[in-house]
């Protein structure tokens, strides 16, 4: 037997060894492939983060600078306009006026606005229809457009204002300069980013475009705020120049994937955990049923294996009887021969259902407080209380009276055959209680929670099965309850049964 154990022991080392090296292996292969993932993403993200800092800056020095010069060509052809202008309203003496006159003719691309000082148009080049039939508010309102943007070309000494405008070939070539800055925004910035991102305007506080961001986050200022701490701290925000716009920021953190596969391993472990957790309660479960079943099967043939004596031994006191045995004699022969027929019903019961039957408790309690009394040390006081009315409850007798024989037994040994023990019967609304009172030397707290586990006992002699069973046959075939109620260590324990009164059913 040693051996066989000393096997199993070995076999459990073994397999909580190799248990333990599948699982290092496991977490150690995941937590590598978590680093070269993260590693993969942060070169990506290190090349987007240039590429963006690259194509921002092309974008921005190549079109601000080709709409300075643009501007600047404009800027000339209106002074020269304004020259020509001068120069064929007051012509010097002798001058050829075809130069001038050829300026204002072929200028198709500046549009042009000529108004005197008193506030009245006098010229335009926008075309002879315009010229003849828009009405004066229209030119008025364009006026007022054109001074928004640029300021007029002023002649003192003729008293003549002269408004312009961008041409329609700078117009056109603005629209594509904001569809440049705006693909360069989705895809540059955007699309191109695996990461999550928040485009956000000078002020780091309105986003302009955002990617794979919770819209909560985005819609709840005190939310966002906490975000952008978050994606600063993590990574320092792209700072990007966007001409026309101004500057704008790219805050920006780790991907889905790489924070998630960070926890990875942990959760790697706890699954692991909790699948050896679930396994080991499976074996244990069908571990316990084995030897639930090897016990009932012990007890069943322990009745069966009894049957045969006792109904010799029933038949040896009728034939005593039937000669003339002396009374005294034979009858405590038949409570012998009771005794050992309520023994073998009671081990027959186990791992079946008992029959549960509303009896008079009390007198139930008064029976089996009286079969222990003889059995039990002189100097041990054996007292009843609450029995002097019958109380009815769900039991059965001889069940419930092992039970009982058990309690009192652990009393007595506690209290070293010298002491008193009381059983107290009282009822609530739907259940009885019986207490169990000894002033023994009670029962230490380190051993108070073990007091029901088999195998456990503190006496030198015993195999610590009392008590479980008593939980065994109270709370899985009665129904009801068994605890610790209360001890003291030096003073007493109590021990609680809880009793239904009525089935229940449903």
């Amino acid at each position: 037997m040693p051996s066989i154990r000393l096997n199993k022991q070995r076999w459990k080392q073994v397999l909580l060894i190799a248990a333990a090296v599948i699982a290092g292996a496991t977490l150690w292969f995941t937590n590598d492939i978590t680093k070269q993932v993260k590693k993969q993403e942060r070169a990506k993200v290190v090349a987007w983060h240039k590429e963006v800092v690259a194509r921002s800056e092309v974008v921005a020095n190549y079109t601000e600078q080709l709409f300075k010069e643009l501007q600047e060509d404009e800027r000339q052809k209106a002074d020269r306009l304004a020259d020509a202008y001068r120069i064929i309203d007051n012509p010097p003496p002798g001058m050829d006026l075809t130069f001038p006159g050829k300026i204002i003719k072929d200028n198709n691309t500046v549009p042009v606005l000529i108004y005197n000082s008193a506030g009245s148009m006098i010229d335009t080049n926008l075309g002879e229809d315009v010229k003849n039939n828009a009405s004066e508010a229209y030119f008025d309102s364009l006026r007022d457009e054109m001074s928004s943007r640029f300021e007029p070309i002023h002649f003192e000494d003729e008293g003549y204002f002269l408004y312009y405008d961008e041409s329609k070939r700078l117009k056109e070539l603005r629209k594509a300069k904001k569809e440049l800055i705006s693909s360069f925004i989705s895809e540059t910035v955007l699309n191109s980013a695996s990461v999550p991102l928040l485009f956000m305007d000078s002020t780091k506080t309105e986003v302009v475009e955002s990617k794979e961001i919770d819209e909560t986050v985005i819609s709840d200022p005190e939310l966002l705020k906490a975000k952008l701490e978050e994606m600063a701290e993590a990574n320092e925000p792209i700072k990007i120049n966007i001409p026309g716009e101004g500057v704008r920021y790219v805050f920006f953190e780790e991907s889905y994937v790489v924070t998630t596969m960070q926890y990875f391993p942990v959760i790697q472990l706890i699954l692991i955990a909790v699948f050896l957790f679930v396994a080991y309660l499976v074996f244990s479960s069908f571990r316990r049923a084995e030897q639930d079943r090897v016990w009932v099967g012990m007890a069943k043939e322990t009745a069966h294996q009894l049957g045969t004596p006792l109904s010799s031994l029933m038949a040896w006191v009728e034939l005593l009887e039937a000669e003339g045995a002396e009374s005294s004699k034979l009858n405590e022969m038949k409570k012998d021969v009771k005794r050992l027929h309520t023994v073998t019903d009671r081990f027959s019961k186990i791992g079946s259902q008992p029959e549960l039957k509303p009896e008079n408790l009390s007198a139930a309690l008064e029976a089996t407080a009286s079969y222990m009394r003889p059995r039990i040390s002189k100097q041990v006081s054996l007292k009843l209380a609450g029995v002097s009315k019958p109380i009815t409850a769900l039991f059965n007798q001889s069940l419930l009276s092992w039970v009982l024989e058990n309690l009192l037994r652990n009393s007595v040994d506690a209290m070293e055959g010298k002491g008193s023990i009381t059983i107290v019967l009282s009822e609530e609304k739907n259940s009885v209680l019986i207490d169990v009172v000894d002033d023994g030397k009670g029962i230490s707290r380190s051993d108070a929670r073990n007091v029901f586990a088999p195998g456990f006992t503190t006496k030198k002699r015993g195999w610590g099965l009392g008590l479980s069973l008593t939980k065994r046959i109270i709370e899985e075939y009665h129904g009801g309850k068994i605890a610790l109620h209360s001890t003291t260590p030096g003073e007493g324990t109590t021990f609680r049964i809880t009793l239904r009164k009525e089935a229940v059913y449903g």
